[in-house]
């Protein structure tokens, strides 16, 4: 309906008596199939004026003003205009004192009077041309914008179920293609540590992940704290929270140390236990699962952990006080916010359980997700309850091999996977190898002699400390050369 019609139909309503705005409105909305309460309103309201129709908006700061805001810009170093805003008084009265500026009346009253954001805006083409780009603040999303902040320093007296989360990715050295991410759940009160395998990087996993934890955990999910990935920054679990009841907060960007109890886990077990190397599939992510299974119930019933009492600075440093060792379960009995029928559900499991016989299932689940990540498939044996004599022998003699856990990999080199390629290795026969130490005697030697010979240009390389069998047993000391 075009706007001269529309006009005619406002004057006949505003006109009519109450019947015949009745059927004014009936008519008009059976013709155009508006809301009666949206054309009530467009009756009400006077015709809206074209944009050629407006008169145009007075320009208070015009082009000689945002001139002298750029001299004020200059002179002060090109600050901020939060800090340019006190300084605009005491450099027009500066310059004007020494010739160096001359404002008129109007001018000087507009420029004195401009706010910071005014001071910024006029300012916003200036800075665009001197930095070559347009620098454009990225909007938060609308999830990560209603979770608030919480820091290392906001949980005062965590309770049981109050508990940071995190996601660890094993995508080895290359973050191309989907692979393998654990999901990593600690109680800040206890220690208390959960892992869950994700065959990729998804809200809805994450979801599914949280229901099943929360079925298996000794106490209810009190607090949800996350980083600011987008695995936990969206509607998917936002909602599932909200439904359930959970409060969520998330950390700081880039600082790490506001999830420093999951960050230690993520050390500490997940990589213990499964290492850098690459996982990818169902396979990895069904041995992961089997992995945690036994896990869960070794570190949380049979690793003890130290807990944070105090700190105090003493000068420059800082005096750290520490509860002595205990475990988290041991923690959980000790507790007065988990009930009597809870802890004697802990205690009847520890009674059952058998520390040898989940280490033993832990290393067998290790030696198959070697195999995987070095791309031999490889077939997982079944549980069994039966003799440990074998591991039992094994144990009595492995630390005679050194490392007994599989090589599933070492941290990679942070440098060598930068945007710019990796770093070129050392040709052969260049620097010492890594572990060793150059031989300090023999370097100055040869410095010495090179010296003599007038060869500044180049210089020799030192050479490597090797150790023998015999000198790591206590034997004969190491060779140098």
């Amino acid at each position: 309906m075009g706007r001269n019609t529309q006009q005619a139909v406002r004057e006949r309503y505003r006109a009519g008596t109450k019947g015949d705005k009745v059927r004014i409105l009936d008519e008009f909305i059976a013709v155009t199939g508006y809301h009666r309460k949206h054309v009530i309103r467009l009756f009400k309201v006077g015709p809206v004026m074209s944009a050629a129709s407006r008169r145009p908006r007075l320009t208070l700061y015009d082009e000689a003003v945002r001139e002298a805001v750029i001299v004020l810009w200059e002179a002060s170093d090109r600050v901020c205009g939060k800090r340019l805003k006190p300084l605009v008084p005491i450099l027009v009265s500066a310059l004007e004192r020494h010739g160096h500026l001359t404002l008129a009346s109007t001018v000087r009253a507009r420029v004195l009077a401009a706010s910071a954001a005014t001071l910024d805006r006029l300012l916003t083409a200036t800075r665009a041309a001197v930095s070559g780009h347009r620098t454009r603040r990225r909007a938060l999303p609308a999830v990560q914008r209603n979770v608030p902040v919480r820091t290392c320093a906001d949980w005062d007296a965590p309770l049981p179920g109050d508990m940071e989360a995190d996601l660890v990715s094993h995508g080895g050295e290359s973050a191309a293609g989907s692979f393998v991410h654990t999901l990593t759940l600690t109680d800040v009160a206890s220690g208390w540590t959960e892992c869950v395998a994700l065959v990729v990087r998804d809200g809805a996993l994450v979801v599914a992940a949280l229901e099943q934890m929360r079925t298996r955990m000794p106490f209810p999910l009190r607090g949800f704290d996350t980083d600011n990935g987008g695995e936990f920054m969206n509607e998917t679990v936002a909602a599932y929270c909200r439904e359930h009841g959970i409060p969520c907060t998330r950390s700081r960007p880039y600082h790490k140390n506001d999830q420093a109890w999951v960050e230690q886990k993520n050390g500490s077990v997940v990589r213990r236990l499964v290492g850098y190397r690459r996982l990818e599939g169902l396979a990895a992510a069904e041995a992961l699962s089997r992995l945690y299974a036994a896990s869960r119930l070794f570190v949380n019933f049979f690793q003890p952990s130290f807990k944070l009492a105090s700190n105090a600075r003493v000068g420059a440093k800082v005096r750290k006080t520490y509860h002595a060792p205990d475990t988290p379960c041991a923690r959980l009995l000790a507790s007065a916010a988990i009930p009597d029928d809870m802890k004697a559900r802990l205690e009847a499991v520890a009674l059952k359980l058998d520390p040898l016989q989940l280490l033993e299932e832990i290393r067998a689940v290790q030696h198959h997700l070697a195999e995987l990540a070095a791309g031999h498939p490889a077939h997982l044996a079944p549980r069994h309850a039966g003799s440990l004599d074998g591991f039992l022998t094994g144990l009595a003699t492995a630390w005679q091999q050194g490392e007994v856990r599989p090589p599933i990999g070492s941290r990679p080199d942070r440098r060598a996977i930068g945007a710019r390629g990796p770093i070129p290795s050392r040709p052969p026969g260049r620097g010492c190898a890594r572990g060793s130490r150059p031989s300090l005697t023999a370097l100055g030697k040869r410095c010495s002699r090179d010296s003599r010979r007038n060869t500044p240009t180049s210089f020799p390389t030192p050479s490597c400390v090797r150790f023998s069998a015999a000198s790591r047993n206590g034997g004969t000391p190491p060779r140098v050369g």
